[in-house]
């Protein structure tokens, strides 16, 4: 009897990776933005490259992605190197010779220690009393999630200024798939930019730079599975073309996942 293999999840595609130095990937449609692919992928295949090193230890505590210009649609190959032994890492992905993204990322080992977190899970009803409302569907990345908007649901176009730019959010992959670290990262760049809302309308932007800081173990990690996290992300200030724009992720038992933060390029 012939066994039938079931193909990888969306995601699990995106992240495939060739063997060999440099590692070599593609870009796929189902992640694709309105320009190029959605930043989160790109980022989340970076921390895959550093997972899937021989010499990696530990799992992320910090990485930094400067997008510093589009990729195309196709190949591209990425390398990575170790800047200290303490696992501070340096990624480029290249395509056709020219880099279009730079990462530096930070691993390690975590230890018991005193802790506290200060910030306080925002209140929302649980995912499954919230109707599904995702992005517009000519977003293809967007599709791979099923949103729950508690708050700051993506404008319609030139439906008027909104006075603050918070949006809550119930997240998780579609189809359902089991929390890891890239998946992670992923999703702290699901929130469309800030200045949408509080414009009350589309706009060219896009991201120029991502710090995402991981707080979550990867046993936390496993004891979310393919549940909803909730996210919460709003802006500073926005001056100048460019805008700031800080984020959080938590699971539903109240444990801080991730934060993050990203400066962000627009053209009013």
């Amino acid at each position: 009897m012939t066994e039938i293999v079931a193909p990888p999840h969306p995601f699990d595609a995106a992240l495939t990776l060739t063997s060999g130095e440099p590692l070599k990937g593609r870009t796929q449609p189902e992640y694709a933005n309105m320009v190029g692919p959605f930043g989160g992928m790109t980022a989340a295949t970076l921390v895959r490259v550093i997972e899937q090193h021989p010499d990696r230890l530990g799992n992320p505590l910090a990485l930094t992605v400067n997008y510093a210009g589009p990729i195309a649609d196709g190949e591209f190959e990425i390398t990575s190197r170790i800047l200290r032994t303490n696992q501070h890492w340096q990624l480029e992905l290249v395509q056709d010779g020219t880099v279009t993204t730079s990462a530096t990322a930070v691993f390690g080992t975590r230890r018991d220690t005193w802790a506290d977190t200060e910030l306080t899970m925002p209140a929302a009803p649980d995912p499954e009393d919230l109707p599904a409302q995702g992005l517009p569907d000519f977003i293809a990345w967007a599709r791979n999630y099923d949103m729950r908007f508690v708050e700051g649901a993506i404008p319609g176009q030139d439906s008027g200024e909104c006075p603050e730019s918070t949006s809550t959010v119930w997240v998780r992959d579609t189809p359902a798939r089991p929390l890891d670290f890239p998946s992670l990262t992923a999703m702290t760049d699901v929130f469309y930019p800030r200045v949408f809302l509080r414009r009350g309308r589309y706009m060219a932007a896009g991201t120029v730079s991502l710090t995402v800081y991981f707080h979550a173990t990867a046993e936390q990690l496993d004891a979310v599975g393919a549940d909803h996290v909730l996210g919460t992300a709003r802006a500073h200030r926005f001056t100048r073309g460019y805008f700031d724009q800080a984020a959080q992720l938590w699971s539903r038992d109240g444990s801080l996942l991730a934060t993050s933060h990203q400066l962000v390029y627009f053209k009013d």
